[in-house]
């Protein structure tokens, strides 16, 4: 059977490739495996490089979340250079930070997942037809909505930070932006036009206020049948059309979960410290085994390279890797998959693999554990117990947020003292610094080692690291290839079910999705996501 090539994305990513590689026998996924095949050199880039460099070249590493990379570079070396901070520094970092996230969500629902909702798959189905006059690629009157007001936050963010992406309004000791009170009233206009044009019209059906109430899946089966406007919304589409095509059945994954946690409380990190930073979080860290909690140590932390194409090395700390040193030359089309294949490392949590990403993040807000000035939401506590992860739960708790970080930015912005400082000179020192934070995709964080006044080690372990990365030295698979096992197949020709599960993911890297079948090895598809 000839090779086929689909596309089915209208929009690629930002850098990198991701190859999904799934094996088929009737009509299930019997084996996966996730192929990052380009090479990321920015730990190499920054060794000897000035501390205060990796403020400006990891911005680079994302053209999605290059702020995210920032937030984690300021405060690796505020940790490492004992700073203070002020409170309107930490602020205005959040307010980046959660600005950033907030447009991710409307962009990556409408312009890379939703879309498959319109796949022919489905068209069998009695809310198909809603869904793809709605969410088809850019023809779609969502689609279309959805996209423009994407572009609102970033500006929020481009009046503190400069520009977005790959600002550098961060550094150590605050930020280097002062706003005025036009800056501050014209950050809450464009809050509200977001609001008005996108979230609440369209995708809620309701006021924030109302959503808020959900604290249950009950709670949110009732506010789905509570009016048309909440029924017809674009969240109520989803909840009807997801639940009916099936989404709550594919993509279950490893049921464990890792979050570093994000947004440092105004008056709780003014001296950074690694030790100081879990109870400063007002969206809490935490790692979830899949029975309870625990309280989140980066010193846990450790990544294998058993099938990286990188030298041999037993599993280490991030404090005490070295900027990795491929070992080979390599094609993808040869490779079997039993030894390495991939350039992708395989990062763990007291050697156990996690799913990071917004499904994590909602897990932790569950905790009943979490401080009082921490965020505190049951809802997908009781979702988990009542469904279990899936694709489904997985873009829900991804929708779920944007409530979350609209809320945040409009609280900070009236916290701001515009008579206070935004920045206290630090001075330069050696030591070892660890800069964490939620980007959009789940768990990112940096480590920095500065000797004689320069980067000696820098290390970055990304979402997308976490959820991609191939099996440990134990056989463990990585979060999607453990998703991708036993996915039922509709067509072998045409498995539209595995790009929704890697999507659903949202890796920071281009992804191409190959279908083989698993007795005779042959291609039977390829897809372009």
């Amino acid at each position: 059977m000839a090779t086929k090539e689909l596309n089915i994305s209208p929009v690629g990513r930002v850098e990198g490739d991701l190859d999904v590689n799934v094996y088929m026998e009737n009509g299930r996924v019997t084996r996966a495996n996730t192929q990052a095949s380009m090479f990321r050199g920015f730990e190499t880039i920054l060794r000897g490089k000035d501390p205060q460099a990796g403020m400006i070249v990891t911005p680079r590493c994302c053209g999605i979340c290059g702020g995210s990379h920032l937030y984690c570079a300021s405060f690796a070396v505020d940790v490492a250079w004992q700073t203070t901070l002020p409170p309107n520094a930490l602020l205005l970092r959040a307010i980046g930070q959660a600005s950033e996230s907030l447009q991710s969500d409307p962009r990556w629902f409408y312009a890379i997942f939703a879309t498959d909702m319109a796949n022919k798959k489905f068209a069998n189905k009695p809310l198909y037809a809603e869904v793809a006059k709605r969410w088809s690629a850019y023809v779609g009157t969502s689609f279309q909505v959805g996209l423009t007001a994407s572009g609102r936050p970033v500006e929020i963010y481009a009046l503190f930070g400069g520009q977005w992406p790959h600002s550098s309004y961060m550094l150590p000791g605050g930020v280097m932006c002062a706003p005025t009170l036009k800056d501050i009233t014209r950050a809450y206009g464009i809050l509200n036009q977001f609001k008005n044009d996108w979230l609440e019209t369209v995708w809620l059906g309701c006021s924030i206020e109302r959503y808020m109430q959900i604290k249950s899946w009950d709670d949110m089966l009732a506010w789905v049948d509570e009016n048309e406007s909440h029924k017809n919304s674009d969240l109520g589409l989803y909840i009807r059309a997801g639940l009916e095509f099936g989404l709550d059945k594919m993509g279950q994954g490893l049921g464990k979960y890792i979050a570093y946690g994000t947004f440092l409380h105004k008056d709780m990190y003014n001296h950074p410290t690694i030790e100081g930073r879990n109870k400063a979080l007002i969206q809490s860290s935490g790692f979830y085994d899949g029975n309870g909690y625990h309280v989140f140590d980066q010193k846990n932390i450790i990544e294998h390279v058993k099938h990286s194409w990188y030298k041999d090395a037993p599993p280490l700390h991030p404090f005490n890797e070295k900027a990795p040193v491929p070992t080979q030359s390599h094609r993808l089309a040869d490779s079997d998959f039993s030894g390495k294949y991939s350039w992708s490392k395989s990062p763990r949590y007291m050697n156990i693999a996690a799913e990071a990403g917004p499904l994590a993040r909602v897990v932790m807000n569950a905790n009943p554990a979490n401080l009082s000035h921490q965020i505190k939401d049951p809802l997908f506590g009781d979702i988990m117990q009542k469904l279990g992860p899936s694709v489904f739960v997985r873009s829900l708790a991804r929708m779920h947020e944007a409530v979350g970080y609209y809320t945040h930015i409009h609280e900070w912005l009236g916290q701001i003292k515009l008579d206070e400082e935004f920045f206290i000179k630090p001075k330069e020192r050696d030591g070892q610094g660890f800069g964490a934070t939620e980007a959009v995709r789940g768990a990112l964080a940096h480590w920095i080692d500065i000797k004689d006044g320069v980067i000696s080690n820098y290390q970055i372990v990304a979402p997308t690291t976490w959820n991609v990365g191939p099996k440990d030295e134990n056989g463990n698979m990585g979060a999607i290839e453990s998703a991708l096992m036993g996915l039922e197949i509709e067509d072998e020709n045409d498995p539209v079910e595995v790009g929704m599960v890697a999507r659903s993911f949202d890796s920071c890297l281009v992804c191409t999705v190959h279908a083989h079948d698993n007795k005779t090895g042959k291609e039977l598809a390829r897809f372009k996501l």
